[in-house]
């Protein structure tokens, strides 16, 4: 069977050789508020918080971000550089990696490590010290026609955060002309299916245990509230 007959036959398959191809000649896309290029190196590198560790005190505290950042996130750098020693993905950017080793059985742990590391990234960068309040005008006006009103879009975002099933991550994400809120499950994010993440919250217990202990829904409206960056996702969307 032919590549393209393949692609015919699998959309899926199909989508996924399209971004392939557009990270191949270069394109960046603010995912994560960096470009796709931006980590391109043989050992990928633990990127630097965009705050002090107690900045996000009260609502998370510097002793979980310690424990998230400094072990969690780090741990998916140090795993993943040791998975793909050797291999074809060594010299990679790292959303290449991700789309090149989604949904492969057999390249789950680089997947789960190579996600990880990239969906940490985007998460920092969805908070800020003194954020929540009212998103850019150009955010606002998109927010209001796809959802109807800021706090109609802020339900959708803790609804999918107290949703999920268990460990994984709430995002807003623009699809095609319109945004739209999703979940998914453990390291599973939106670049895999063709769409443009703008926030994302992470509901893996280790996000806000030693914080809220089984609390899920106290994290989620206090990082909503107080924490959220929408200039990030303005950025992200480019307006």
């Amino acid at each position: 069977m032919s590549s393209t007959e393949k692609h015919e036959q699998f959309p899926e398959l199909k989508r996924r050789h399209f971004l392939m191809s557009a990270l191949g000649t270069g394109l960046a896309v603010a995912a994560g508020g960096f470009p796709l290029s931006a980590v391109a190196a043989t050992t990928h590198v633990l990127p630097s918080l965009p705050y002090a560790e107690d900045a996000l005190a009260p609502v998370i505290s510097a002793n979980t971000i310690g424990f998230h950042y400094g072990k969690h996130h780090k741990g998916y750098v140090d795993t993943l550089n040791k998975l793909i020693v050797g291999t074809e993905y060594a010299d990679m950017p790292l959303e290449k990696v991700i789309l090149a080793t989604a949904g492969q059985a057999d390249k789950t742990a680089i997947f789960n490590n190579s996600a990880q590391l990239w969906n940490h990234t985007f998460y920092w960068r969805s908070m800020r010290p003194s954020g929540g309040g009212e998103p850019p005008a150009a955010l606002k006006q998109k927010i209001e026609a796809s959802f109807g009103s800021v706090d109609a879009c802020k339900k959708e975002l803790a609804a999918a955060a107290l949703g999920q099933f268990g460990s994984g991550w709430a995002w807003l994400v623009q699809d095609g002309d319109k945004l739209k809120v999703v979940r998914t499950p453990n390291a599973e994010l939106p670049l895999t299916k063709g769409m443009k993440p703008l926030l994302t919250i992470d509901v893996w217990e280790h996000a806000y245990y030693l914080d809220y202990q089984n609390r899920r829904a106290d994290y989620t409206n206090a990082l909503l509230d107080k924490l959220i960056n929408w200039g990030f996702a303005a950025e992200n969307l480019g307006v």
